[in-house]
């Protein structure tokens, strides 16, 4: 499959995708391979981590697949192509390949999140024909044990939700060790799936307020949240 344009948001290089459903078939093939490598979801608060640390923009850079999972990036993406670019996000991408590697028969290893978000997550998947050959909490102390424990398992996508930047930072570790292997970073995906942490309702999605929501039912959010604002800045100066 050809690959996407790239545009570069703040020293971040993110891939256009046409949809999710594109990225998904990008990464999880019809004959049950896979792409082998990392993606990660780009939003402004990471390009911002970016911006502020030279160490992040590079790790960020590292992954081979980079896609827009924020409408302040895809502002500034379409704005830089001339043509739409649609937002992709992480957690119903996430969700989507799961499926497809259920269809394709790919086994999958779950990292991240409380035990019990962990168990309940692995159990919903195996529900629904996902083949979850190992999970680990994201309590482990000892990483070369655990890359060695997905290594054995024989798993072809390894998804993380540990947060950024300490799931960009496991990965980027064991990427090399298991080179046929997808990772993806997925935040707090499991806590979304499983019912833990509440979705925003529809209407917000649509509006593209999802960040909003968040906010109001965790206002602890707070501290996150001020880097759209210097984004915006940045943003409106036409410094991205």
């Amino acid at each position: 499959m050809q690959q996407p344009p790239i545009v570069n948001v703040g020293g971040v290089d993110v891939m256009a995708f046409r949809d999710m459903q594109q990225l998904v078939e990008f990464i999880v093939h019809d004959d049950g391979s896979v792409f082998a490598g990392s993606a990660i979801a780009i939003n402004p608060e990471k390009v911002m981590k970016a911006q502020e640390d030279a160490a992040i923009r590079d790790m960020l850079n590292e992954a081979e697949i980079r896609y827009a999972d924020g409408m302040g990036v895809v502002k500034v993406m379409q704005k830089k192509l001339g043509q739409p670019v649609q937002r992709v996000p992480g957690c119903e991408t996430w969700e989507a390949i799961m499926y497809r590697a259920a269809a394709t028969k790919v086994p999958v290893f779950l990292i991240g999140a409380k035990p019990e978000v962990l168990a309940e997550t692995k159990a919903k998947l195996e529900a629904a024909g996902v083949q979850v050959v190992g999970a680990q909490d994201g309590y482990f102390k000892d990483e070369d044990a655990l890359i060695a424990q997905v290594k054995a398992s024989g798993a072809r996508i390894v998804t993380v939700a540990m947060g950024s930047p300490r799931q960009e930072k496991f990965i980027q570790k064991a990427k090399p060790l298991l080179p046929n292997t997808y990772f993806m970073g997925v935040g707090g995906t499991y806590d979304v799936f499983t019912g833990h942490v509440k979705r925003a309702p529809e209407i917000w999605c649509k509006l593209n307020l999802e960040w909003a929501y968040r906010l109001i039912d965790q206002p602890s959010r707070i501290k996150r949240q001020w880097s759209l604002v210097e984004y915006l800045w940045l943003y409106l100066r036409g410094k991205l």
